[in-house]
């Protein structure tokens, strides 16, 4: 695994405005960065993340099995007691998901270590998908890069046939996207969805989540009172539970991708649990609920809320002491402690590998890089190769 240098393209800029990449620069800063790339082998690729990958995620399967039918642990992963059944059928139902992430540290040697499941509303899909391979094509086709070069990246290819194959469970019905207003990147990755939607030949449809109602019937409306009976939603679960309209979840005949048990998934609560059935499995790091008595045995750890995105409220603390703290709106709720395993250094940056999967299966990576030990909202995305 090597980082590499390169010379950005001339045209790139107007080129991800064409392609609708509006957000490549945020706050005056590269988000999208071509100034290097990241080399691989192929057997990085399939043996250290494209196994591991697809193996850890039917272990994190097992634990939502698990859990939907404990209610203590229903407790632990701070699900309301008022949504237990309706997240329980939703598991037992087999309710089809469209896709998940899950972020690696690894360093070209060595097995990758899990930090997180990034199960309900993964973003950085465009850049993914599509950005990143069409820069690939581009400095190919230049001669900048041989033309051995490939990319682990089928993930387009596999959710528009993971669409298409949803869309037969659900004949005749129009699937609504949705996510908050003004929210650049969040609009930008269901709109690409709603593209592959498009393309699998399905019916689609966009509203805000601040415009959807509910009729008299109790059941979820957009801005023309037409029922939403089929919705991919880039709003997390945990959010969706304590919102103003939750009491309609359990009563809506809404088909919800991602669907309800994929609170349990993406819920941190999910590391303790990985490791007590699995410990000492050689992707997973040592993880506690913060009450546990064991969680006082790691001296160097990463403590991090149940419920945290973008790198949010998330503590590093080594010998005992804190070194490393970020800020953010998840502060007051309950916490697990995973042991501290940094993030690889290349050049000045800490590099993080999100590994995707659809339907179960490994669909490629993407790579962002900050400067901080803690990947955030502004950390800058660079693509790959596999030489």
């Amino acid at each position: 695994m090597f980082r590499r240098e390169i010379k950005e393209r001339d045209h790139w800029r107007a080129l991800a405005e064409r392609y609708g990449f509006g957000f490549h620069t945020m706050y005056g800063q590269p988000y999208w960065d071509e100034s290097a790339y990241y080399q691989f082998n192929l057997q990085q690729i399939e043996h250290d993340l494209e196994a591991p990958t697809e193996e850890i995620h039917q272990m994190c399967l097992s634990i939502v099995d698990k859990v939907v039918h404990d209610e203590a642990l229903l407790l632990r992963f701070a699900i309301p007691e008022t949504m237990w059944e309706a997240v329980r059928r939703s598991w037992l139902m087999q309710e089809p998901s469209l896709y998940s992430r899950l972020d690696f540290a690894y360093s070209g040697n060595g097995p990758a270590k899990l930090y997180e499941n990034n199960a309900d509303t993964p973003t950085s899909l465009f850049e993914t998908a599509f950005w990143q391979w069409i820069w690939l094509e581009d400095v190919v086709n230049r001669g900048v890069i041989s033309r051995r070069a490939d990319q682990f990246n089928i993930l387009q290819d596999y959710l528009i046939e993971r669409l298409a194959h949803i869309a037969r469970l659900q004949p005749g019905q129009t699937l609504y996207f949705s996510c908050c207003k003004e929210t650049e990147e969040d609009r930008a990755t269901v709109q690409y969805l709603e593209d592959c939607a498009r393309e699998a030949k399905l019916s689609t449809a966009f509203v805000y989540i601040e415009d959807i109602g509910v009729d008299e019937q109790g059941q979820f409306v957009d801005l023309e009172n037409r029922v939403i009976r089929w919705m991919f939603k880039l709003y997390p679960w945990e959010e969706m539970f304590h919102d103003e309209y939750s009491q309609f979840l359990t009563t809506s005949k809404i088909n919800w991708l991602e669907p309800m048990w994929k609170s349990v998934l993406s819920n941190k609560a999910l590391l303790p649990l990985l490791w007590q059935e699995f410990e000492g499995h050689p992707n997973l790091l040592p993880a506690y609920f913060a009450d546990d008595t064991k969680a006082s045995a790691l001296s160097d750890f990463v403590r991090k809320p149940l419920f945290s995105r973008e790198g949010a409220n998330i503590e590093i603390v080594r010998n005992g002491k804190s070194r490393h703290k970020t800020d953010g709106p998840y502060g007051e709720g309950r916490f697990i402690v995973q042991q501290y395993c940094p993030l690889p250094k290349f050049a000045d940056s800490h590099t993080l590998i999100g590994s995707w999967l659809v339907n179960d299966k490994a669909a490629g990576i993407s790579i962002r890089e900050d400067s901080s030990l803690i990947t955030q909202d502004l950390a800058r995305y660079l693509p790959h190769v596999i030489v």
